[in-house]
């Protein structure tokens, strides 16, 4: 076994590369995003800086743990480079240990960094996500005048029917689970399927049985439009019917995904997406062991071969094709191609085993 001050030396310099490299990503994450949604709401009056710093905040950690595997390859990548051109590796080579051992602090830090996101991290990205979809719903669904936007930038939809008929639903923005929505639009027809009247809202909240719309605006064909505080849709749909076609997964906390899946399951709904999100985030810990093992590939060889350019491209672009291929995976899982359990968890077992293979080649044969 490795020794403990060698060992939690090696798993002080892995964790201290990953933590700066994200650290690094995560605030050009969002500069990059700060100016862009300023360039957006540079026409509303209302969209302060402080408002676009809260959301700028809100928003980062969803993009961010996208970018959490490439962190801890880069992270890995760094560390076996450095101490191998420090030799340090070639000392601890030469006392005797093992690949395995000097990579085990890097592949168990791995997986504690992948557990605390999965766990820790993702609950906080989803509510702050949640909270980011809130303030945009409210930013968007007015022109710079202050009229309400006759289609949302992001379109959420559902179809309902009622005593009177049936509704089409449009939302820019859900949180609390679909109970309340931003930027809403509503088209009623009635039982003969003909248009009836269209409703704008800046707001939705649903009820015992109906969605009531603040601030809303009815135009009814042939009339003026009228303006009403609160108005009534009647519904046939409660809160856990609308959760599987408003939430995105991302949305929804680690912790939360069984309850939601149950609830889709009950109210006769497909839970696809929320199986593969919970698969996903169950494997992200292998996911990123699977990184350390590719970086250890490279980082091991340079300094017995040279190259350092060309192996260390080499290593980004194994990192980047099972990042790539993660994500088909998650794709085809998603479009119910693939089975959510394979699509979440062959690319970081693939990954895995592809590691290990060539260290065994590489470094014991």
């Amino acid at each position: 076994m490795i020794g403990r001050i060698l060992g939690l030396y090696l798993a002080r310099r892995f964790t201290a590369s990953v933590v700066m490299i994200f650290l690094a990503c995560v605030s050009l994450i969002m500069v990059v995003d700060f100016l862009e949604m300023a360039r957006r709401t540079a026409e509303r009056e209302q969209v302060t800086s402080t408002l676009l710093t809260l959301l700028t905040i809100y928003r980062a950690p969803a993009f961010t743990e996208q970018l959490l595997p490439f962190a801890v390859l880069f992270g890995a990548m760094g560390t076996f480079v450095v101490l191998s051109r420090r030799l340090e590796l070639v000392v601890a080579r030469a006392v005797g240990l093992s690949v395995w051992q000097f990579t085990a602090p890097a592949v168990l830090m791995a997986f504690l960094i992948g557990v605390l996101a999965s766990t820790v991290f993702n609950p906080v990205s989803a509510d702050f996500k949640e909270r980011a979809n809130k303030i945009e719903g409210e930013i968007f669904s007015t022109t710079p005048s202050g009229a309400l936007l006759s289609t949302a930038r992001k379109e959420f939809w559902i179809h309902f029917q009622n005593r009177d008929g049936q509704t089409i639903l449009q939302a820019q923005a859900s949180q609390h689970s679909g109970r309340e929505l931003s930027g809403v639009v509503a088209f009623e027809f009635d039982a003969a399927g003909q248009f009836v009247e269209r409703v704008e809202a800046r707001s939705a909240i649903l009820g015992d049985g109906a969605w009531i719309l603040n601030d809303a605006k009815v135009l009814v064909p042939g009339l003026e439009m009228a303006s009403y505080n609160t108005y009534a849709i009647a519904t046939n749909l409660d809160p856990r019917r609308v959760q599987e076609t408003l939430i995105a997964p991302e949305t929804v906390s680690f912790w939360q995904l069984p309850a939601a899946i149950r609830g889709a399951e009950e109210s006769g709904f497909g839970a696809l997406k929320y199986r593969l999100q919970l698969q996903i985030l169950l494997a992200r810990p292998f996911l990123l062991v699977a990184m350390v093992l590719i970086a250890a590939v490279v980082g091991l060889r340079v300094f017995r071969f040279g190259g350092v350019g060309q192996t260390i491209l080499g290593g980004v672009a194994a990192g980047f094709l099972l990042y790539v291929g993660t994500k088909v995976a998650e794709d085809l899982g998603e479009a119910g191609v693939v089975h959510p359990v394979a699509a979440a968890w062959f690319p970081a077992v693939a990954g895995i085993i592809l590691g290990v293979v060539v260290l065994l080649y590489r470094e014991d044969g």
